[in-house]
């Protein structure tokens, strides 16, 4: 006993492939946001550097721009010493352990007394806006 007549069976299938079509386009349009992230590549984990030493930082996935205008996308570095990443969405301090980069620096010379240090790389918007621990990353050093 045949449900679908030749005429509906042919609509059916018609049907059922262009929403196959219709899912495979969609699914091919969705561009993935690409992988954002930050890093110290500049002393490495675990280094032992002199009093004045250079520090590079490295961006993925974001533009690095001057303080100032708000950028989708963009932002500057700030190097956190001894200190836990700044919640997303709150300003990051200005002081001795939170060094900001609005020019858009991408290295910097540091000077830190002898010691053990944790440094943290945080990312910002345009107004020192953190983008939070998912935009930071630290490393440990000893500073002689």
């Amino acid at each position: 006993m045949a449900f679908f007549t030749r005429t509906s069976r042919s609509r059916l299938l018609a049907g059922a492939t262009l929403a196959c079509l219709t899912v495979a386009l969609l699914a091919g349009c969705a561009t993935p946001a690409p992988a954002q992230s930050v890093s110290l590549l500049e002393p490495a984990e675990g280094a032992t550097v002199s009093t004045t030493f250079k520090v590079r930082f490295g961006v993925k996935g974001m533009a690095v721009a001057p303080a100032g205008a708000i950028v989708a996308n963009s932002g500057h570095n700030h190097l956190l010493i001894n200190q836990m990443p700044v919640p997303k969405g709150e300003s990051v301090p200005f002081d001795d352990q939170h060094r900001h980069f609005g020019a858009g620096q991408t290295e910097a010379t540091i000077t830190l007394p002898p010691g053990q240090y944790r440094l943290t790389s945080q990312f910002a918007n345009g107004a020192h806006q953190s983008y939070g621990a998912p935009m930071s990353s630290s490393i440990q050093i000893t500073v002689k």
